[in-house]
């Protein structure tokens, strides 16, 4: 079949743009809730609930990073960590039968609206570029190019991504810079752009809080409390990634602990930019068509 010959109306698409709208939904009435002196819990479970609400599931646990963080952090389920004067990063995601959407925003306490804006305006300009046929790189290139403009970098070593049923990153990567070895888009493609701006050189690097996990592989465990959290891991949320305050049961914390040290499932280390400043990022999800795109979570 030629890529012209994608059935964009296909039920996966039909389930992707679902996913979308209800996110679209989600984003902008989270976003509002994210004000100094609200708990960051608090705004992730009023997101997940909203989702499971309208009809959804979250794709994996919204991810609320905080000024030199990017990416991977969400809170603990005692979680009671207020927002102050800082630059909030929203990246929510939403699955309708695995099909997924994901979006990003940022919403700026901490008074430093043009590296938000940097980080909106490179996304936009990215968007105007998807076609069929253009180069992942060339998108890159545009991102780099709008983000250096407002005197920033983009993280280089953040990528956007594909998306596939119960697949949250696939193949192709989306760089936030120019890269010569790129892929060219086809009709068909369900891709996330997200650019992150930073005040820093540029690059994240893992630190050690860890409260995100996903299934690595099928497995099999001696202890009872683990057998349950995998029974509900590969039941409820297969490949996604989920939250610890996620699992029903109790001692959570030490099931996983038994699962990583089997490789059964991996965690996710919350990214931060390596110079401790700040970041912003903008992300939305979107179809290549064949004479351009359509973005699924864009609010109507």
């Amino acid at each position: 079949m030629s890529s012209s010959d994608v059935d964009l109306e296909a039920e996966k698409y039909e389930k992707h743009r679902e996913a979308g709208e209800i996110l679209a939904q989600v984003r902008e009435e989270a976003a509002e809730r994210v004000e100094v002196g609200t708990t960051q819990l608090e705004v992730a479970e009023y997101a997940e609930d909203r989702i499971r609400e309208l009809g959804g599931e979250p794709a994996f646990p919204v991810n609320i990073s905080v000024d030199e963080e990017a990416a991977h952090a969400t809170p603990a389920a005692d979680d009671d960590t207020e927002f102050g004067e800082e630059m909030v990063n929203l990246d929510i995601g939403v699955h309708i039968d695995g099909w997924i959407a994901d979006t990003a925003i940022t919403v700026d306490l901490s008074g430093n609206p043009d590296l938000k804006e940097a980080s909106e305006e490179a996304l936009q300009a990215a968007i105007e570029m998807v076609e069929p046929g253009v180069e992942t790189g060339d998108i890159g290139a545009e991102i780099e190019s709008v983000i250096d403009g407002y005197g920033y970098n983009p993280v280089v070593n953040l990528t956007g991504h594909g998306l596939d049923q119960y697949q949250q990153h696939v193949s192709p990567n989306i760089p936030n810079r120019a890269v010569s070895q790129g892929v060219e888009l086809e009709v068909g493609d369900v891709v996330a752009i997200e650019p992150f701006a930073t005040d820093g050189t540029g690059k994240v690097t893992e630190g050690n809080d860890e409260e995100i996990f996903a299934l690595e592989r099928e497995g099999s465990v001696r202890d009872r409390q683990a057998r349950k959290a995998l029974e509900q891991i590969t039941e409820e949320f297969k490949t996604l990634p989920f939250a610890q305050r996620w699992l029903d049961v109790p001692r959570a914390e030490m099931a996983l602990r038994r699962l990583k040290m089997n490789n059964i499932v991996h965690g996710y280390p919350v990214l931060k930019e390596d110079d401790g400043k700040l970041v912003s990022q903008k992300e939305h999800t979107l179809i290549v068509t064949e004479d351009g795109c359509e973005v699924t979570t864009e609010s109507n």
